[in-house]
């Protein structure tokens, strides 16, 4: 199972759109990744959007500790996405999505944007509305990665969470978060 670009614009697009609900009053908000608030995961994803382009693009990466959210988050994230999506506008690299190292590069980009779009939709409140395939693909990844790595300081335990609930909580708890019961 592999990602594709068009896999990747979807997941990006749903982040995008739970990003633009966002209140003032929730950027500082804490998420179920422990470390960070609402903003700090925000900067996470458009450092990794931006590096990942760069990488792909063999240009420079972006800046160690910069801010790259200035005073308008949800466009930084946005520009962040369509950046690194319009690098696989060239058939060259497209064409290296579908195997090899960019392969599995884009298959870890999918499945952090989607853990973290389910941390996102957590501290807001905001539906992540994040495709169930997309997060069965991602959890089927992170599955295969951490059989045969150990999980690092990136991901917690697993957490026990019933074989029926829906894919982007099976995807949250693999990953370490707690998930709340459905009510």
């Amino acid at each position: 199972m592999t990602a594709s670009v068009e896999d990747l614009a979807r997941a990006s697009a749903a982040v995008g759109d739970l990003l633009a609900g966002v209140r003032d009053d929730q950027w500082t908000a804490p998420t179920p990744c422990s470390a960070w608030n609402v903003r700090d995961v925000v900067e996470h994803l458009v450092t990794v959007n931006l590096t990942f382009a760069a990488l792909i693009n063999d240009s420079p990466l972006p800046e160690r500790g910069a801010d790259l959210l200035g005073d308008d988050p949800v466009e930084a994230y946005r520009t962040s996405a369509s950046s690194l999506l319009a690098i696989f506008d060239h058939p060259e690299i497209r064409e290296r999505s579908h195997s090899g190292p960019l392969a599995e590069q884009l298959r870890l980009r999918l499945a952090d944007l989607v853990t973290h779009g389910w941390d996102l939709a957590q501290a807001t409140g905001i539906p992540a509305r994040l495709p169930g395939e997309l997060a069965e693909q991602s959890l089927a990844f992170l599955q295969e990665q951490l059989a045969i790595r150990p999980r690092g300081a990136q991901f917690a335990e697993a957490q026990h969470i019933e074989d029926t609930a829906p894919a982007i909580d099976r995807l949250a708890a693999f990953a370490g978060r707690s998930v709340p019961p459905k009510s």
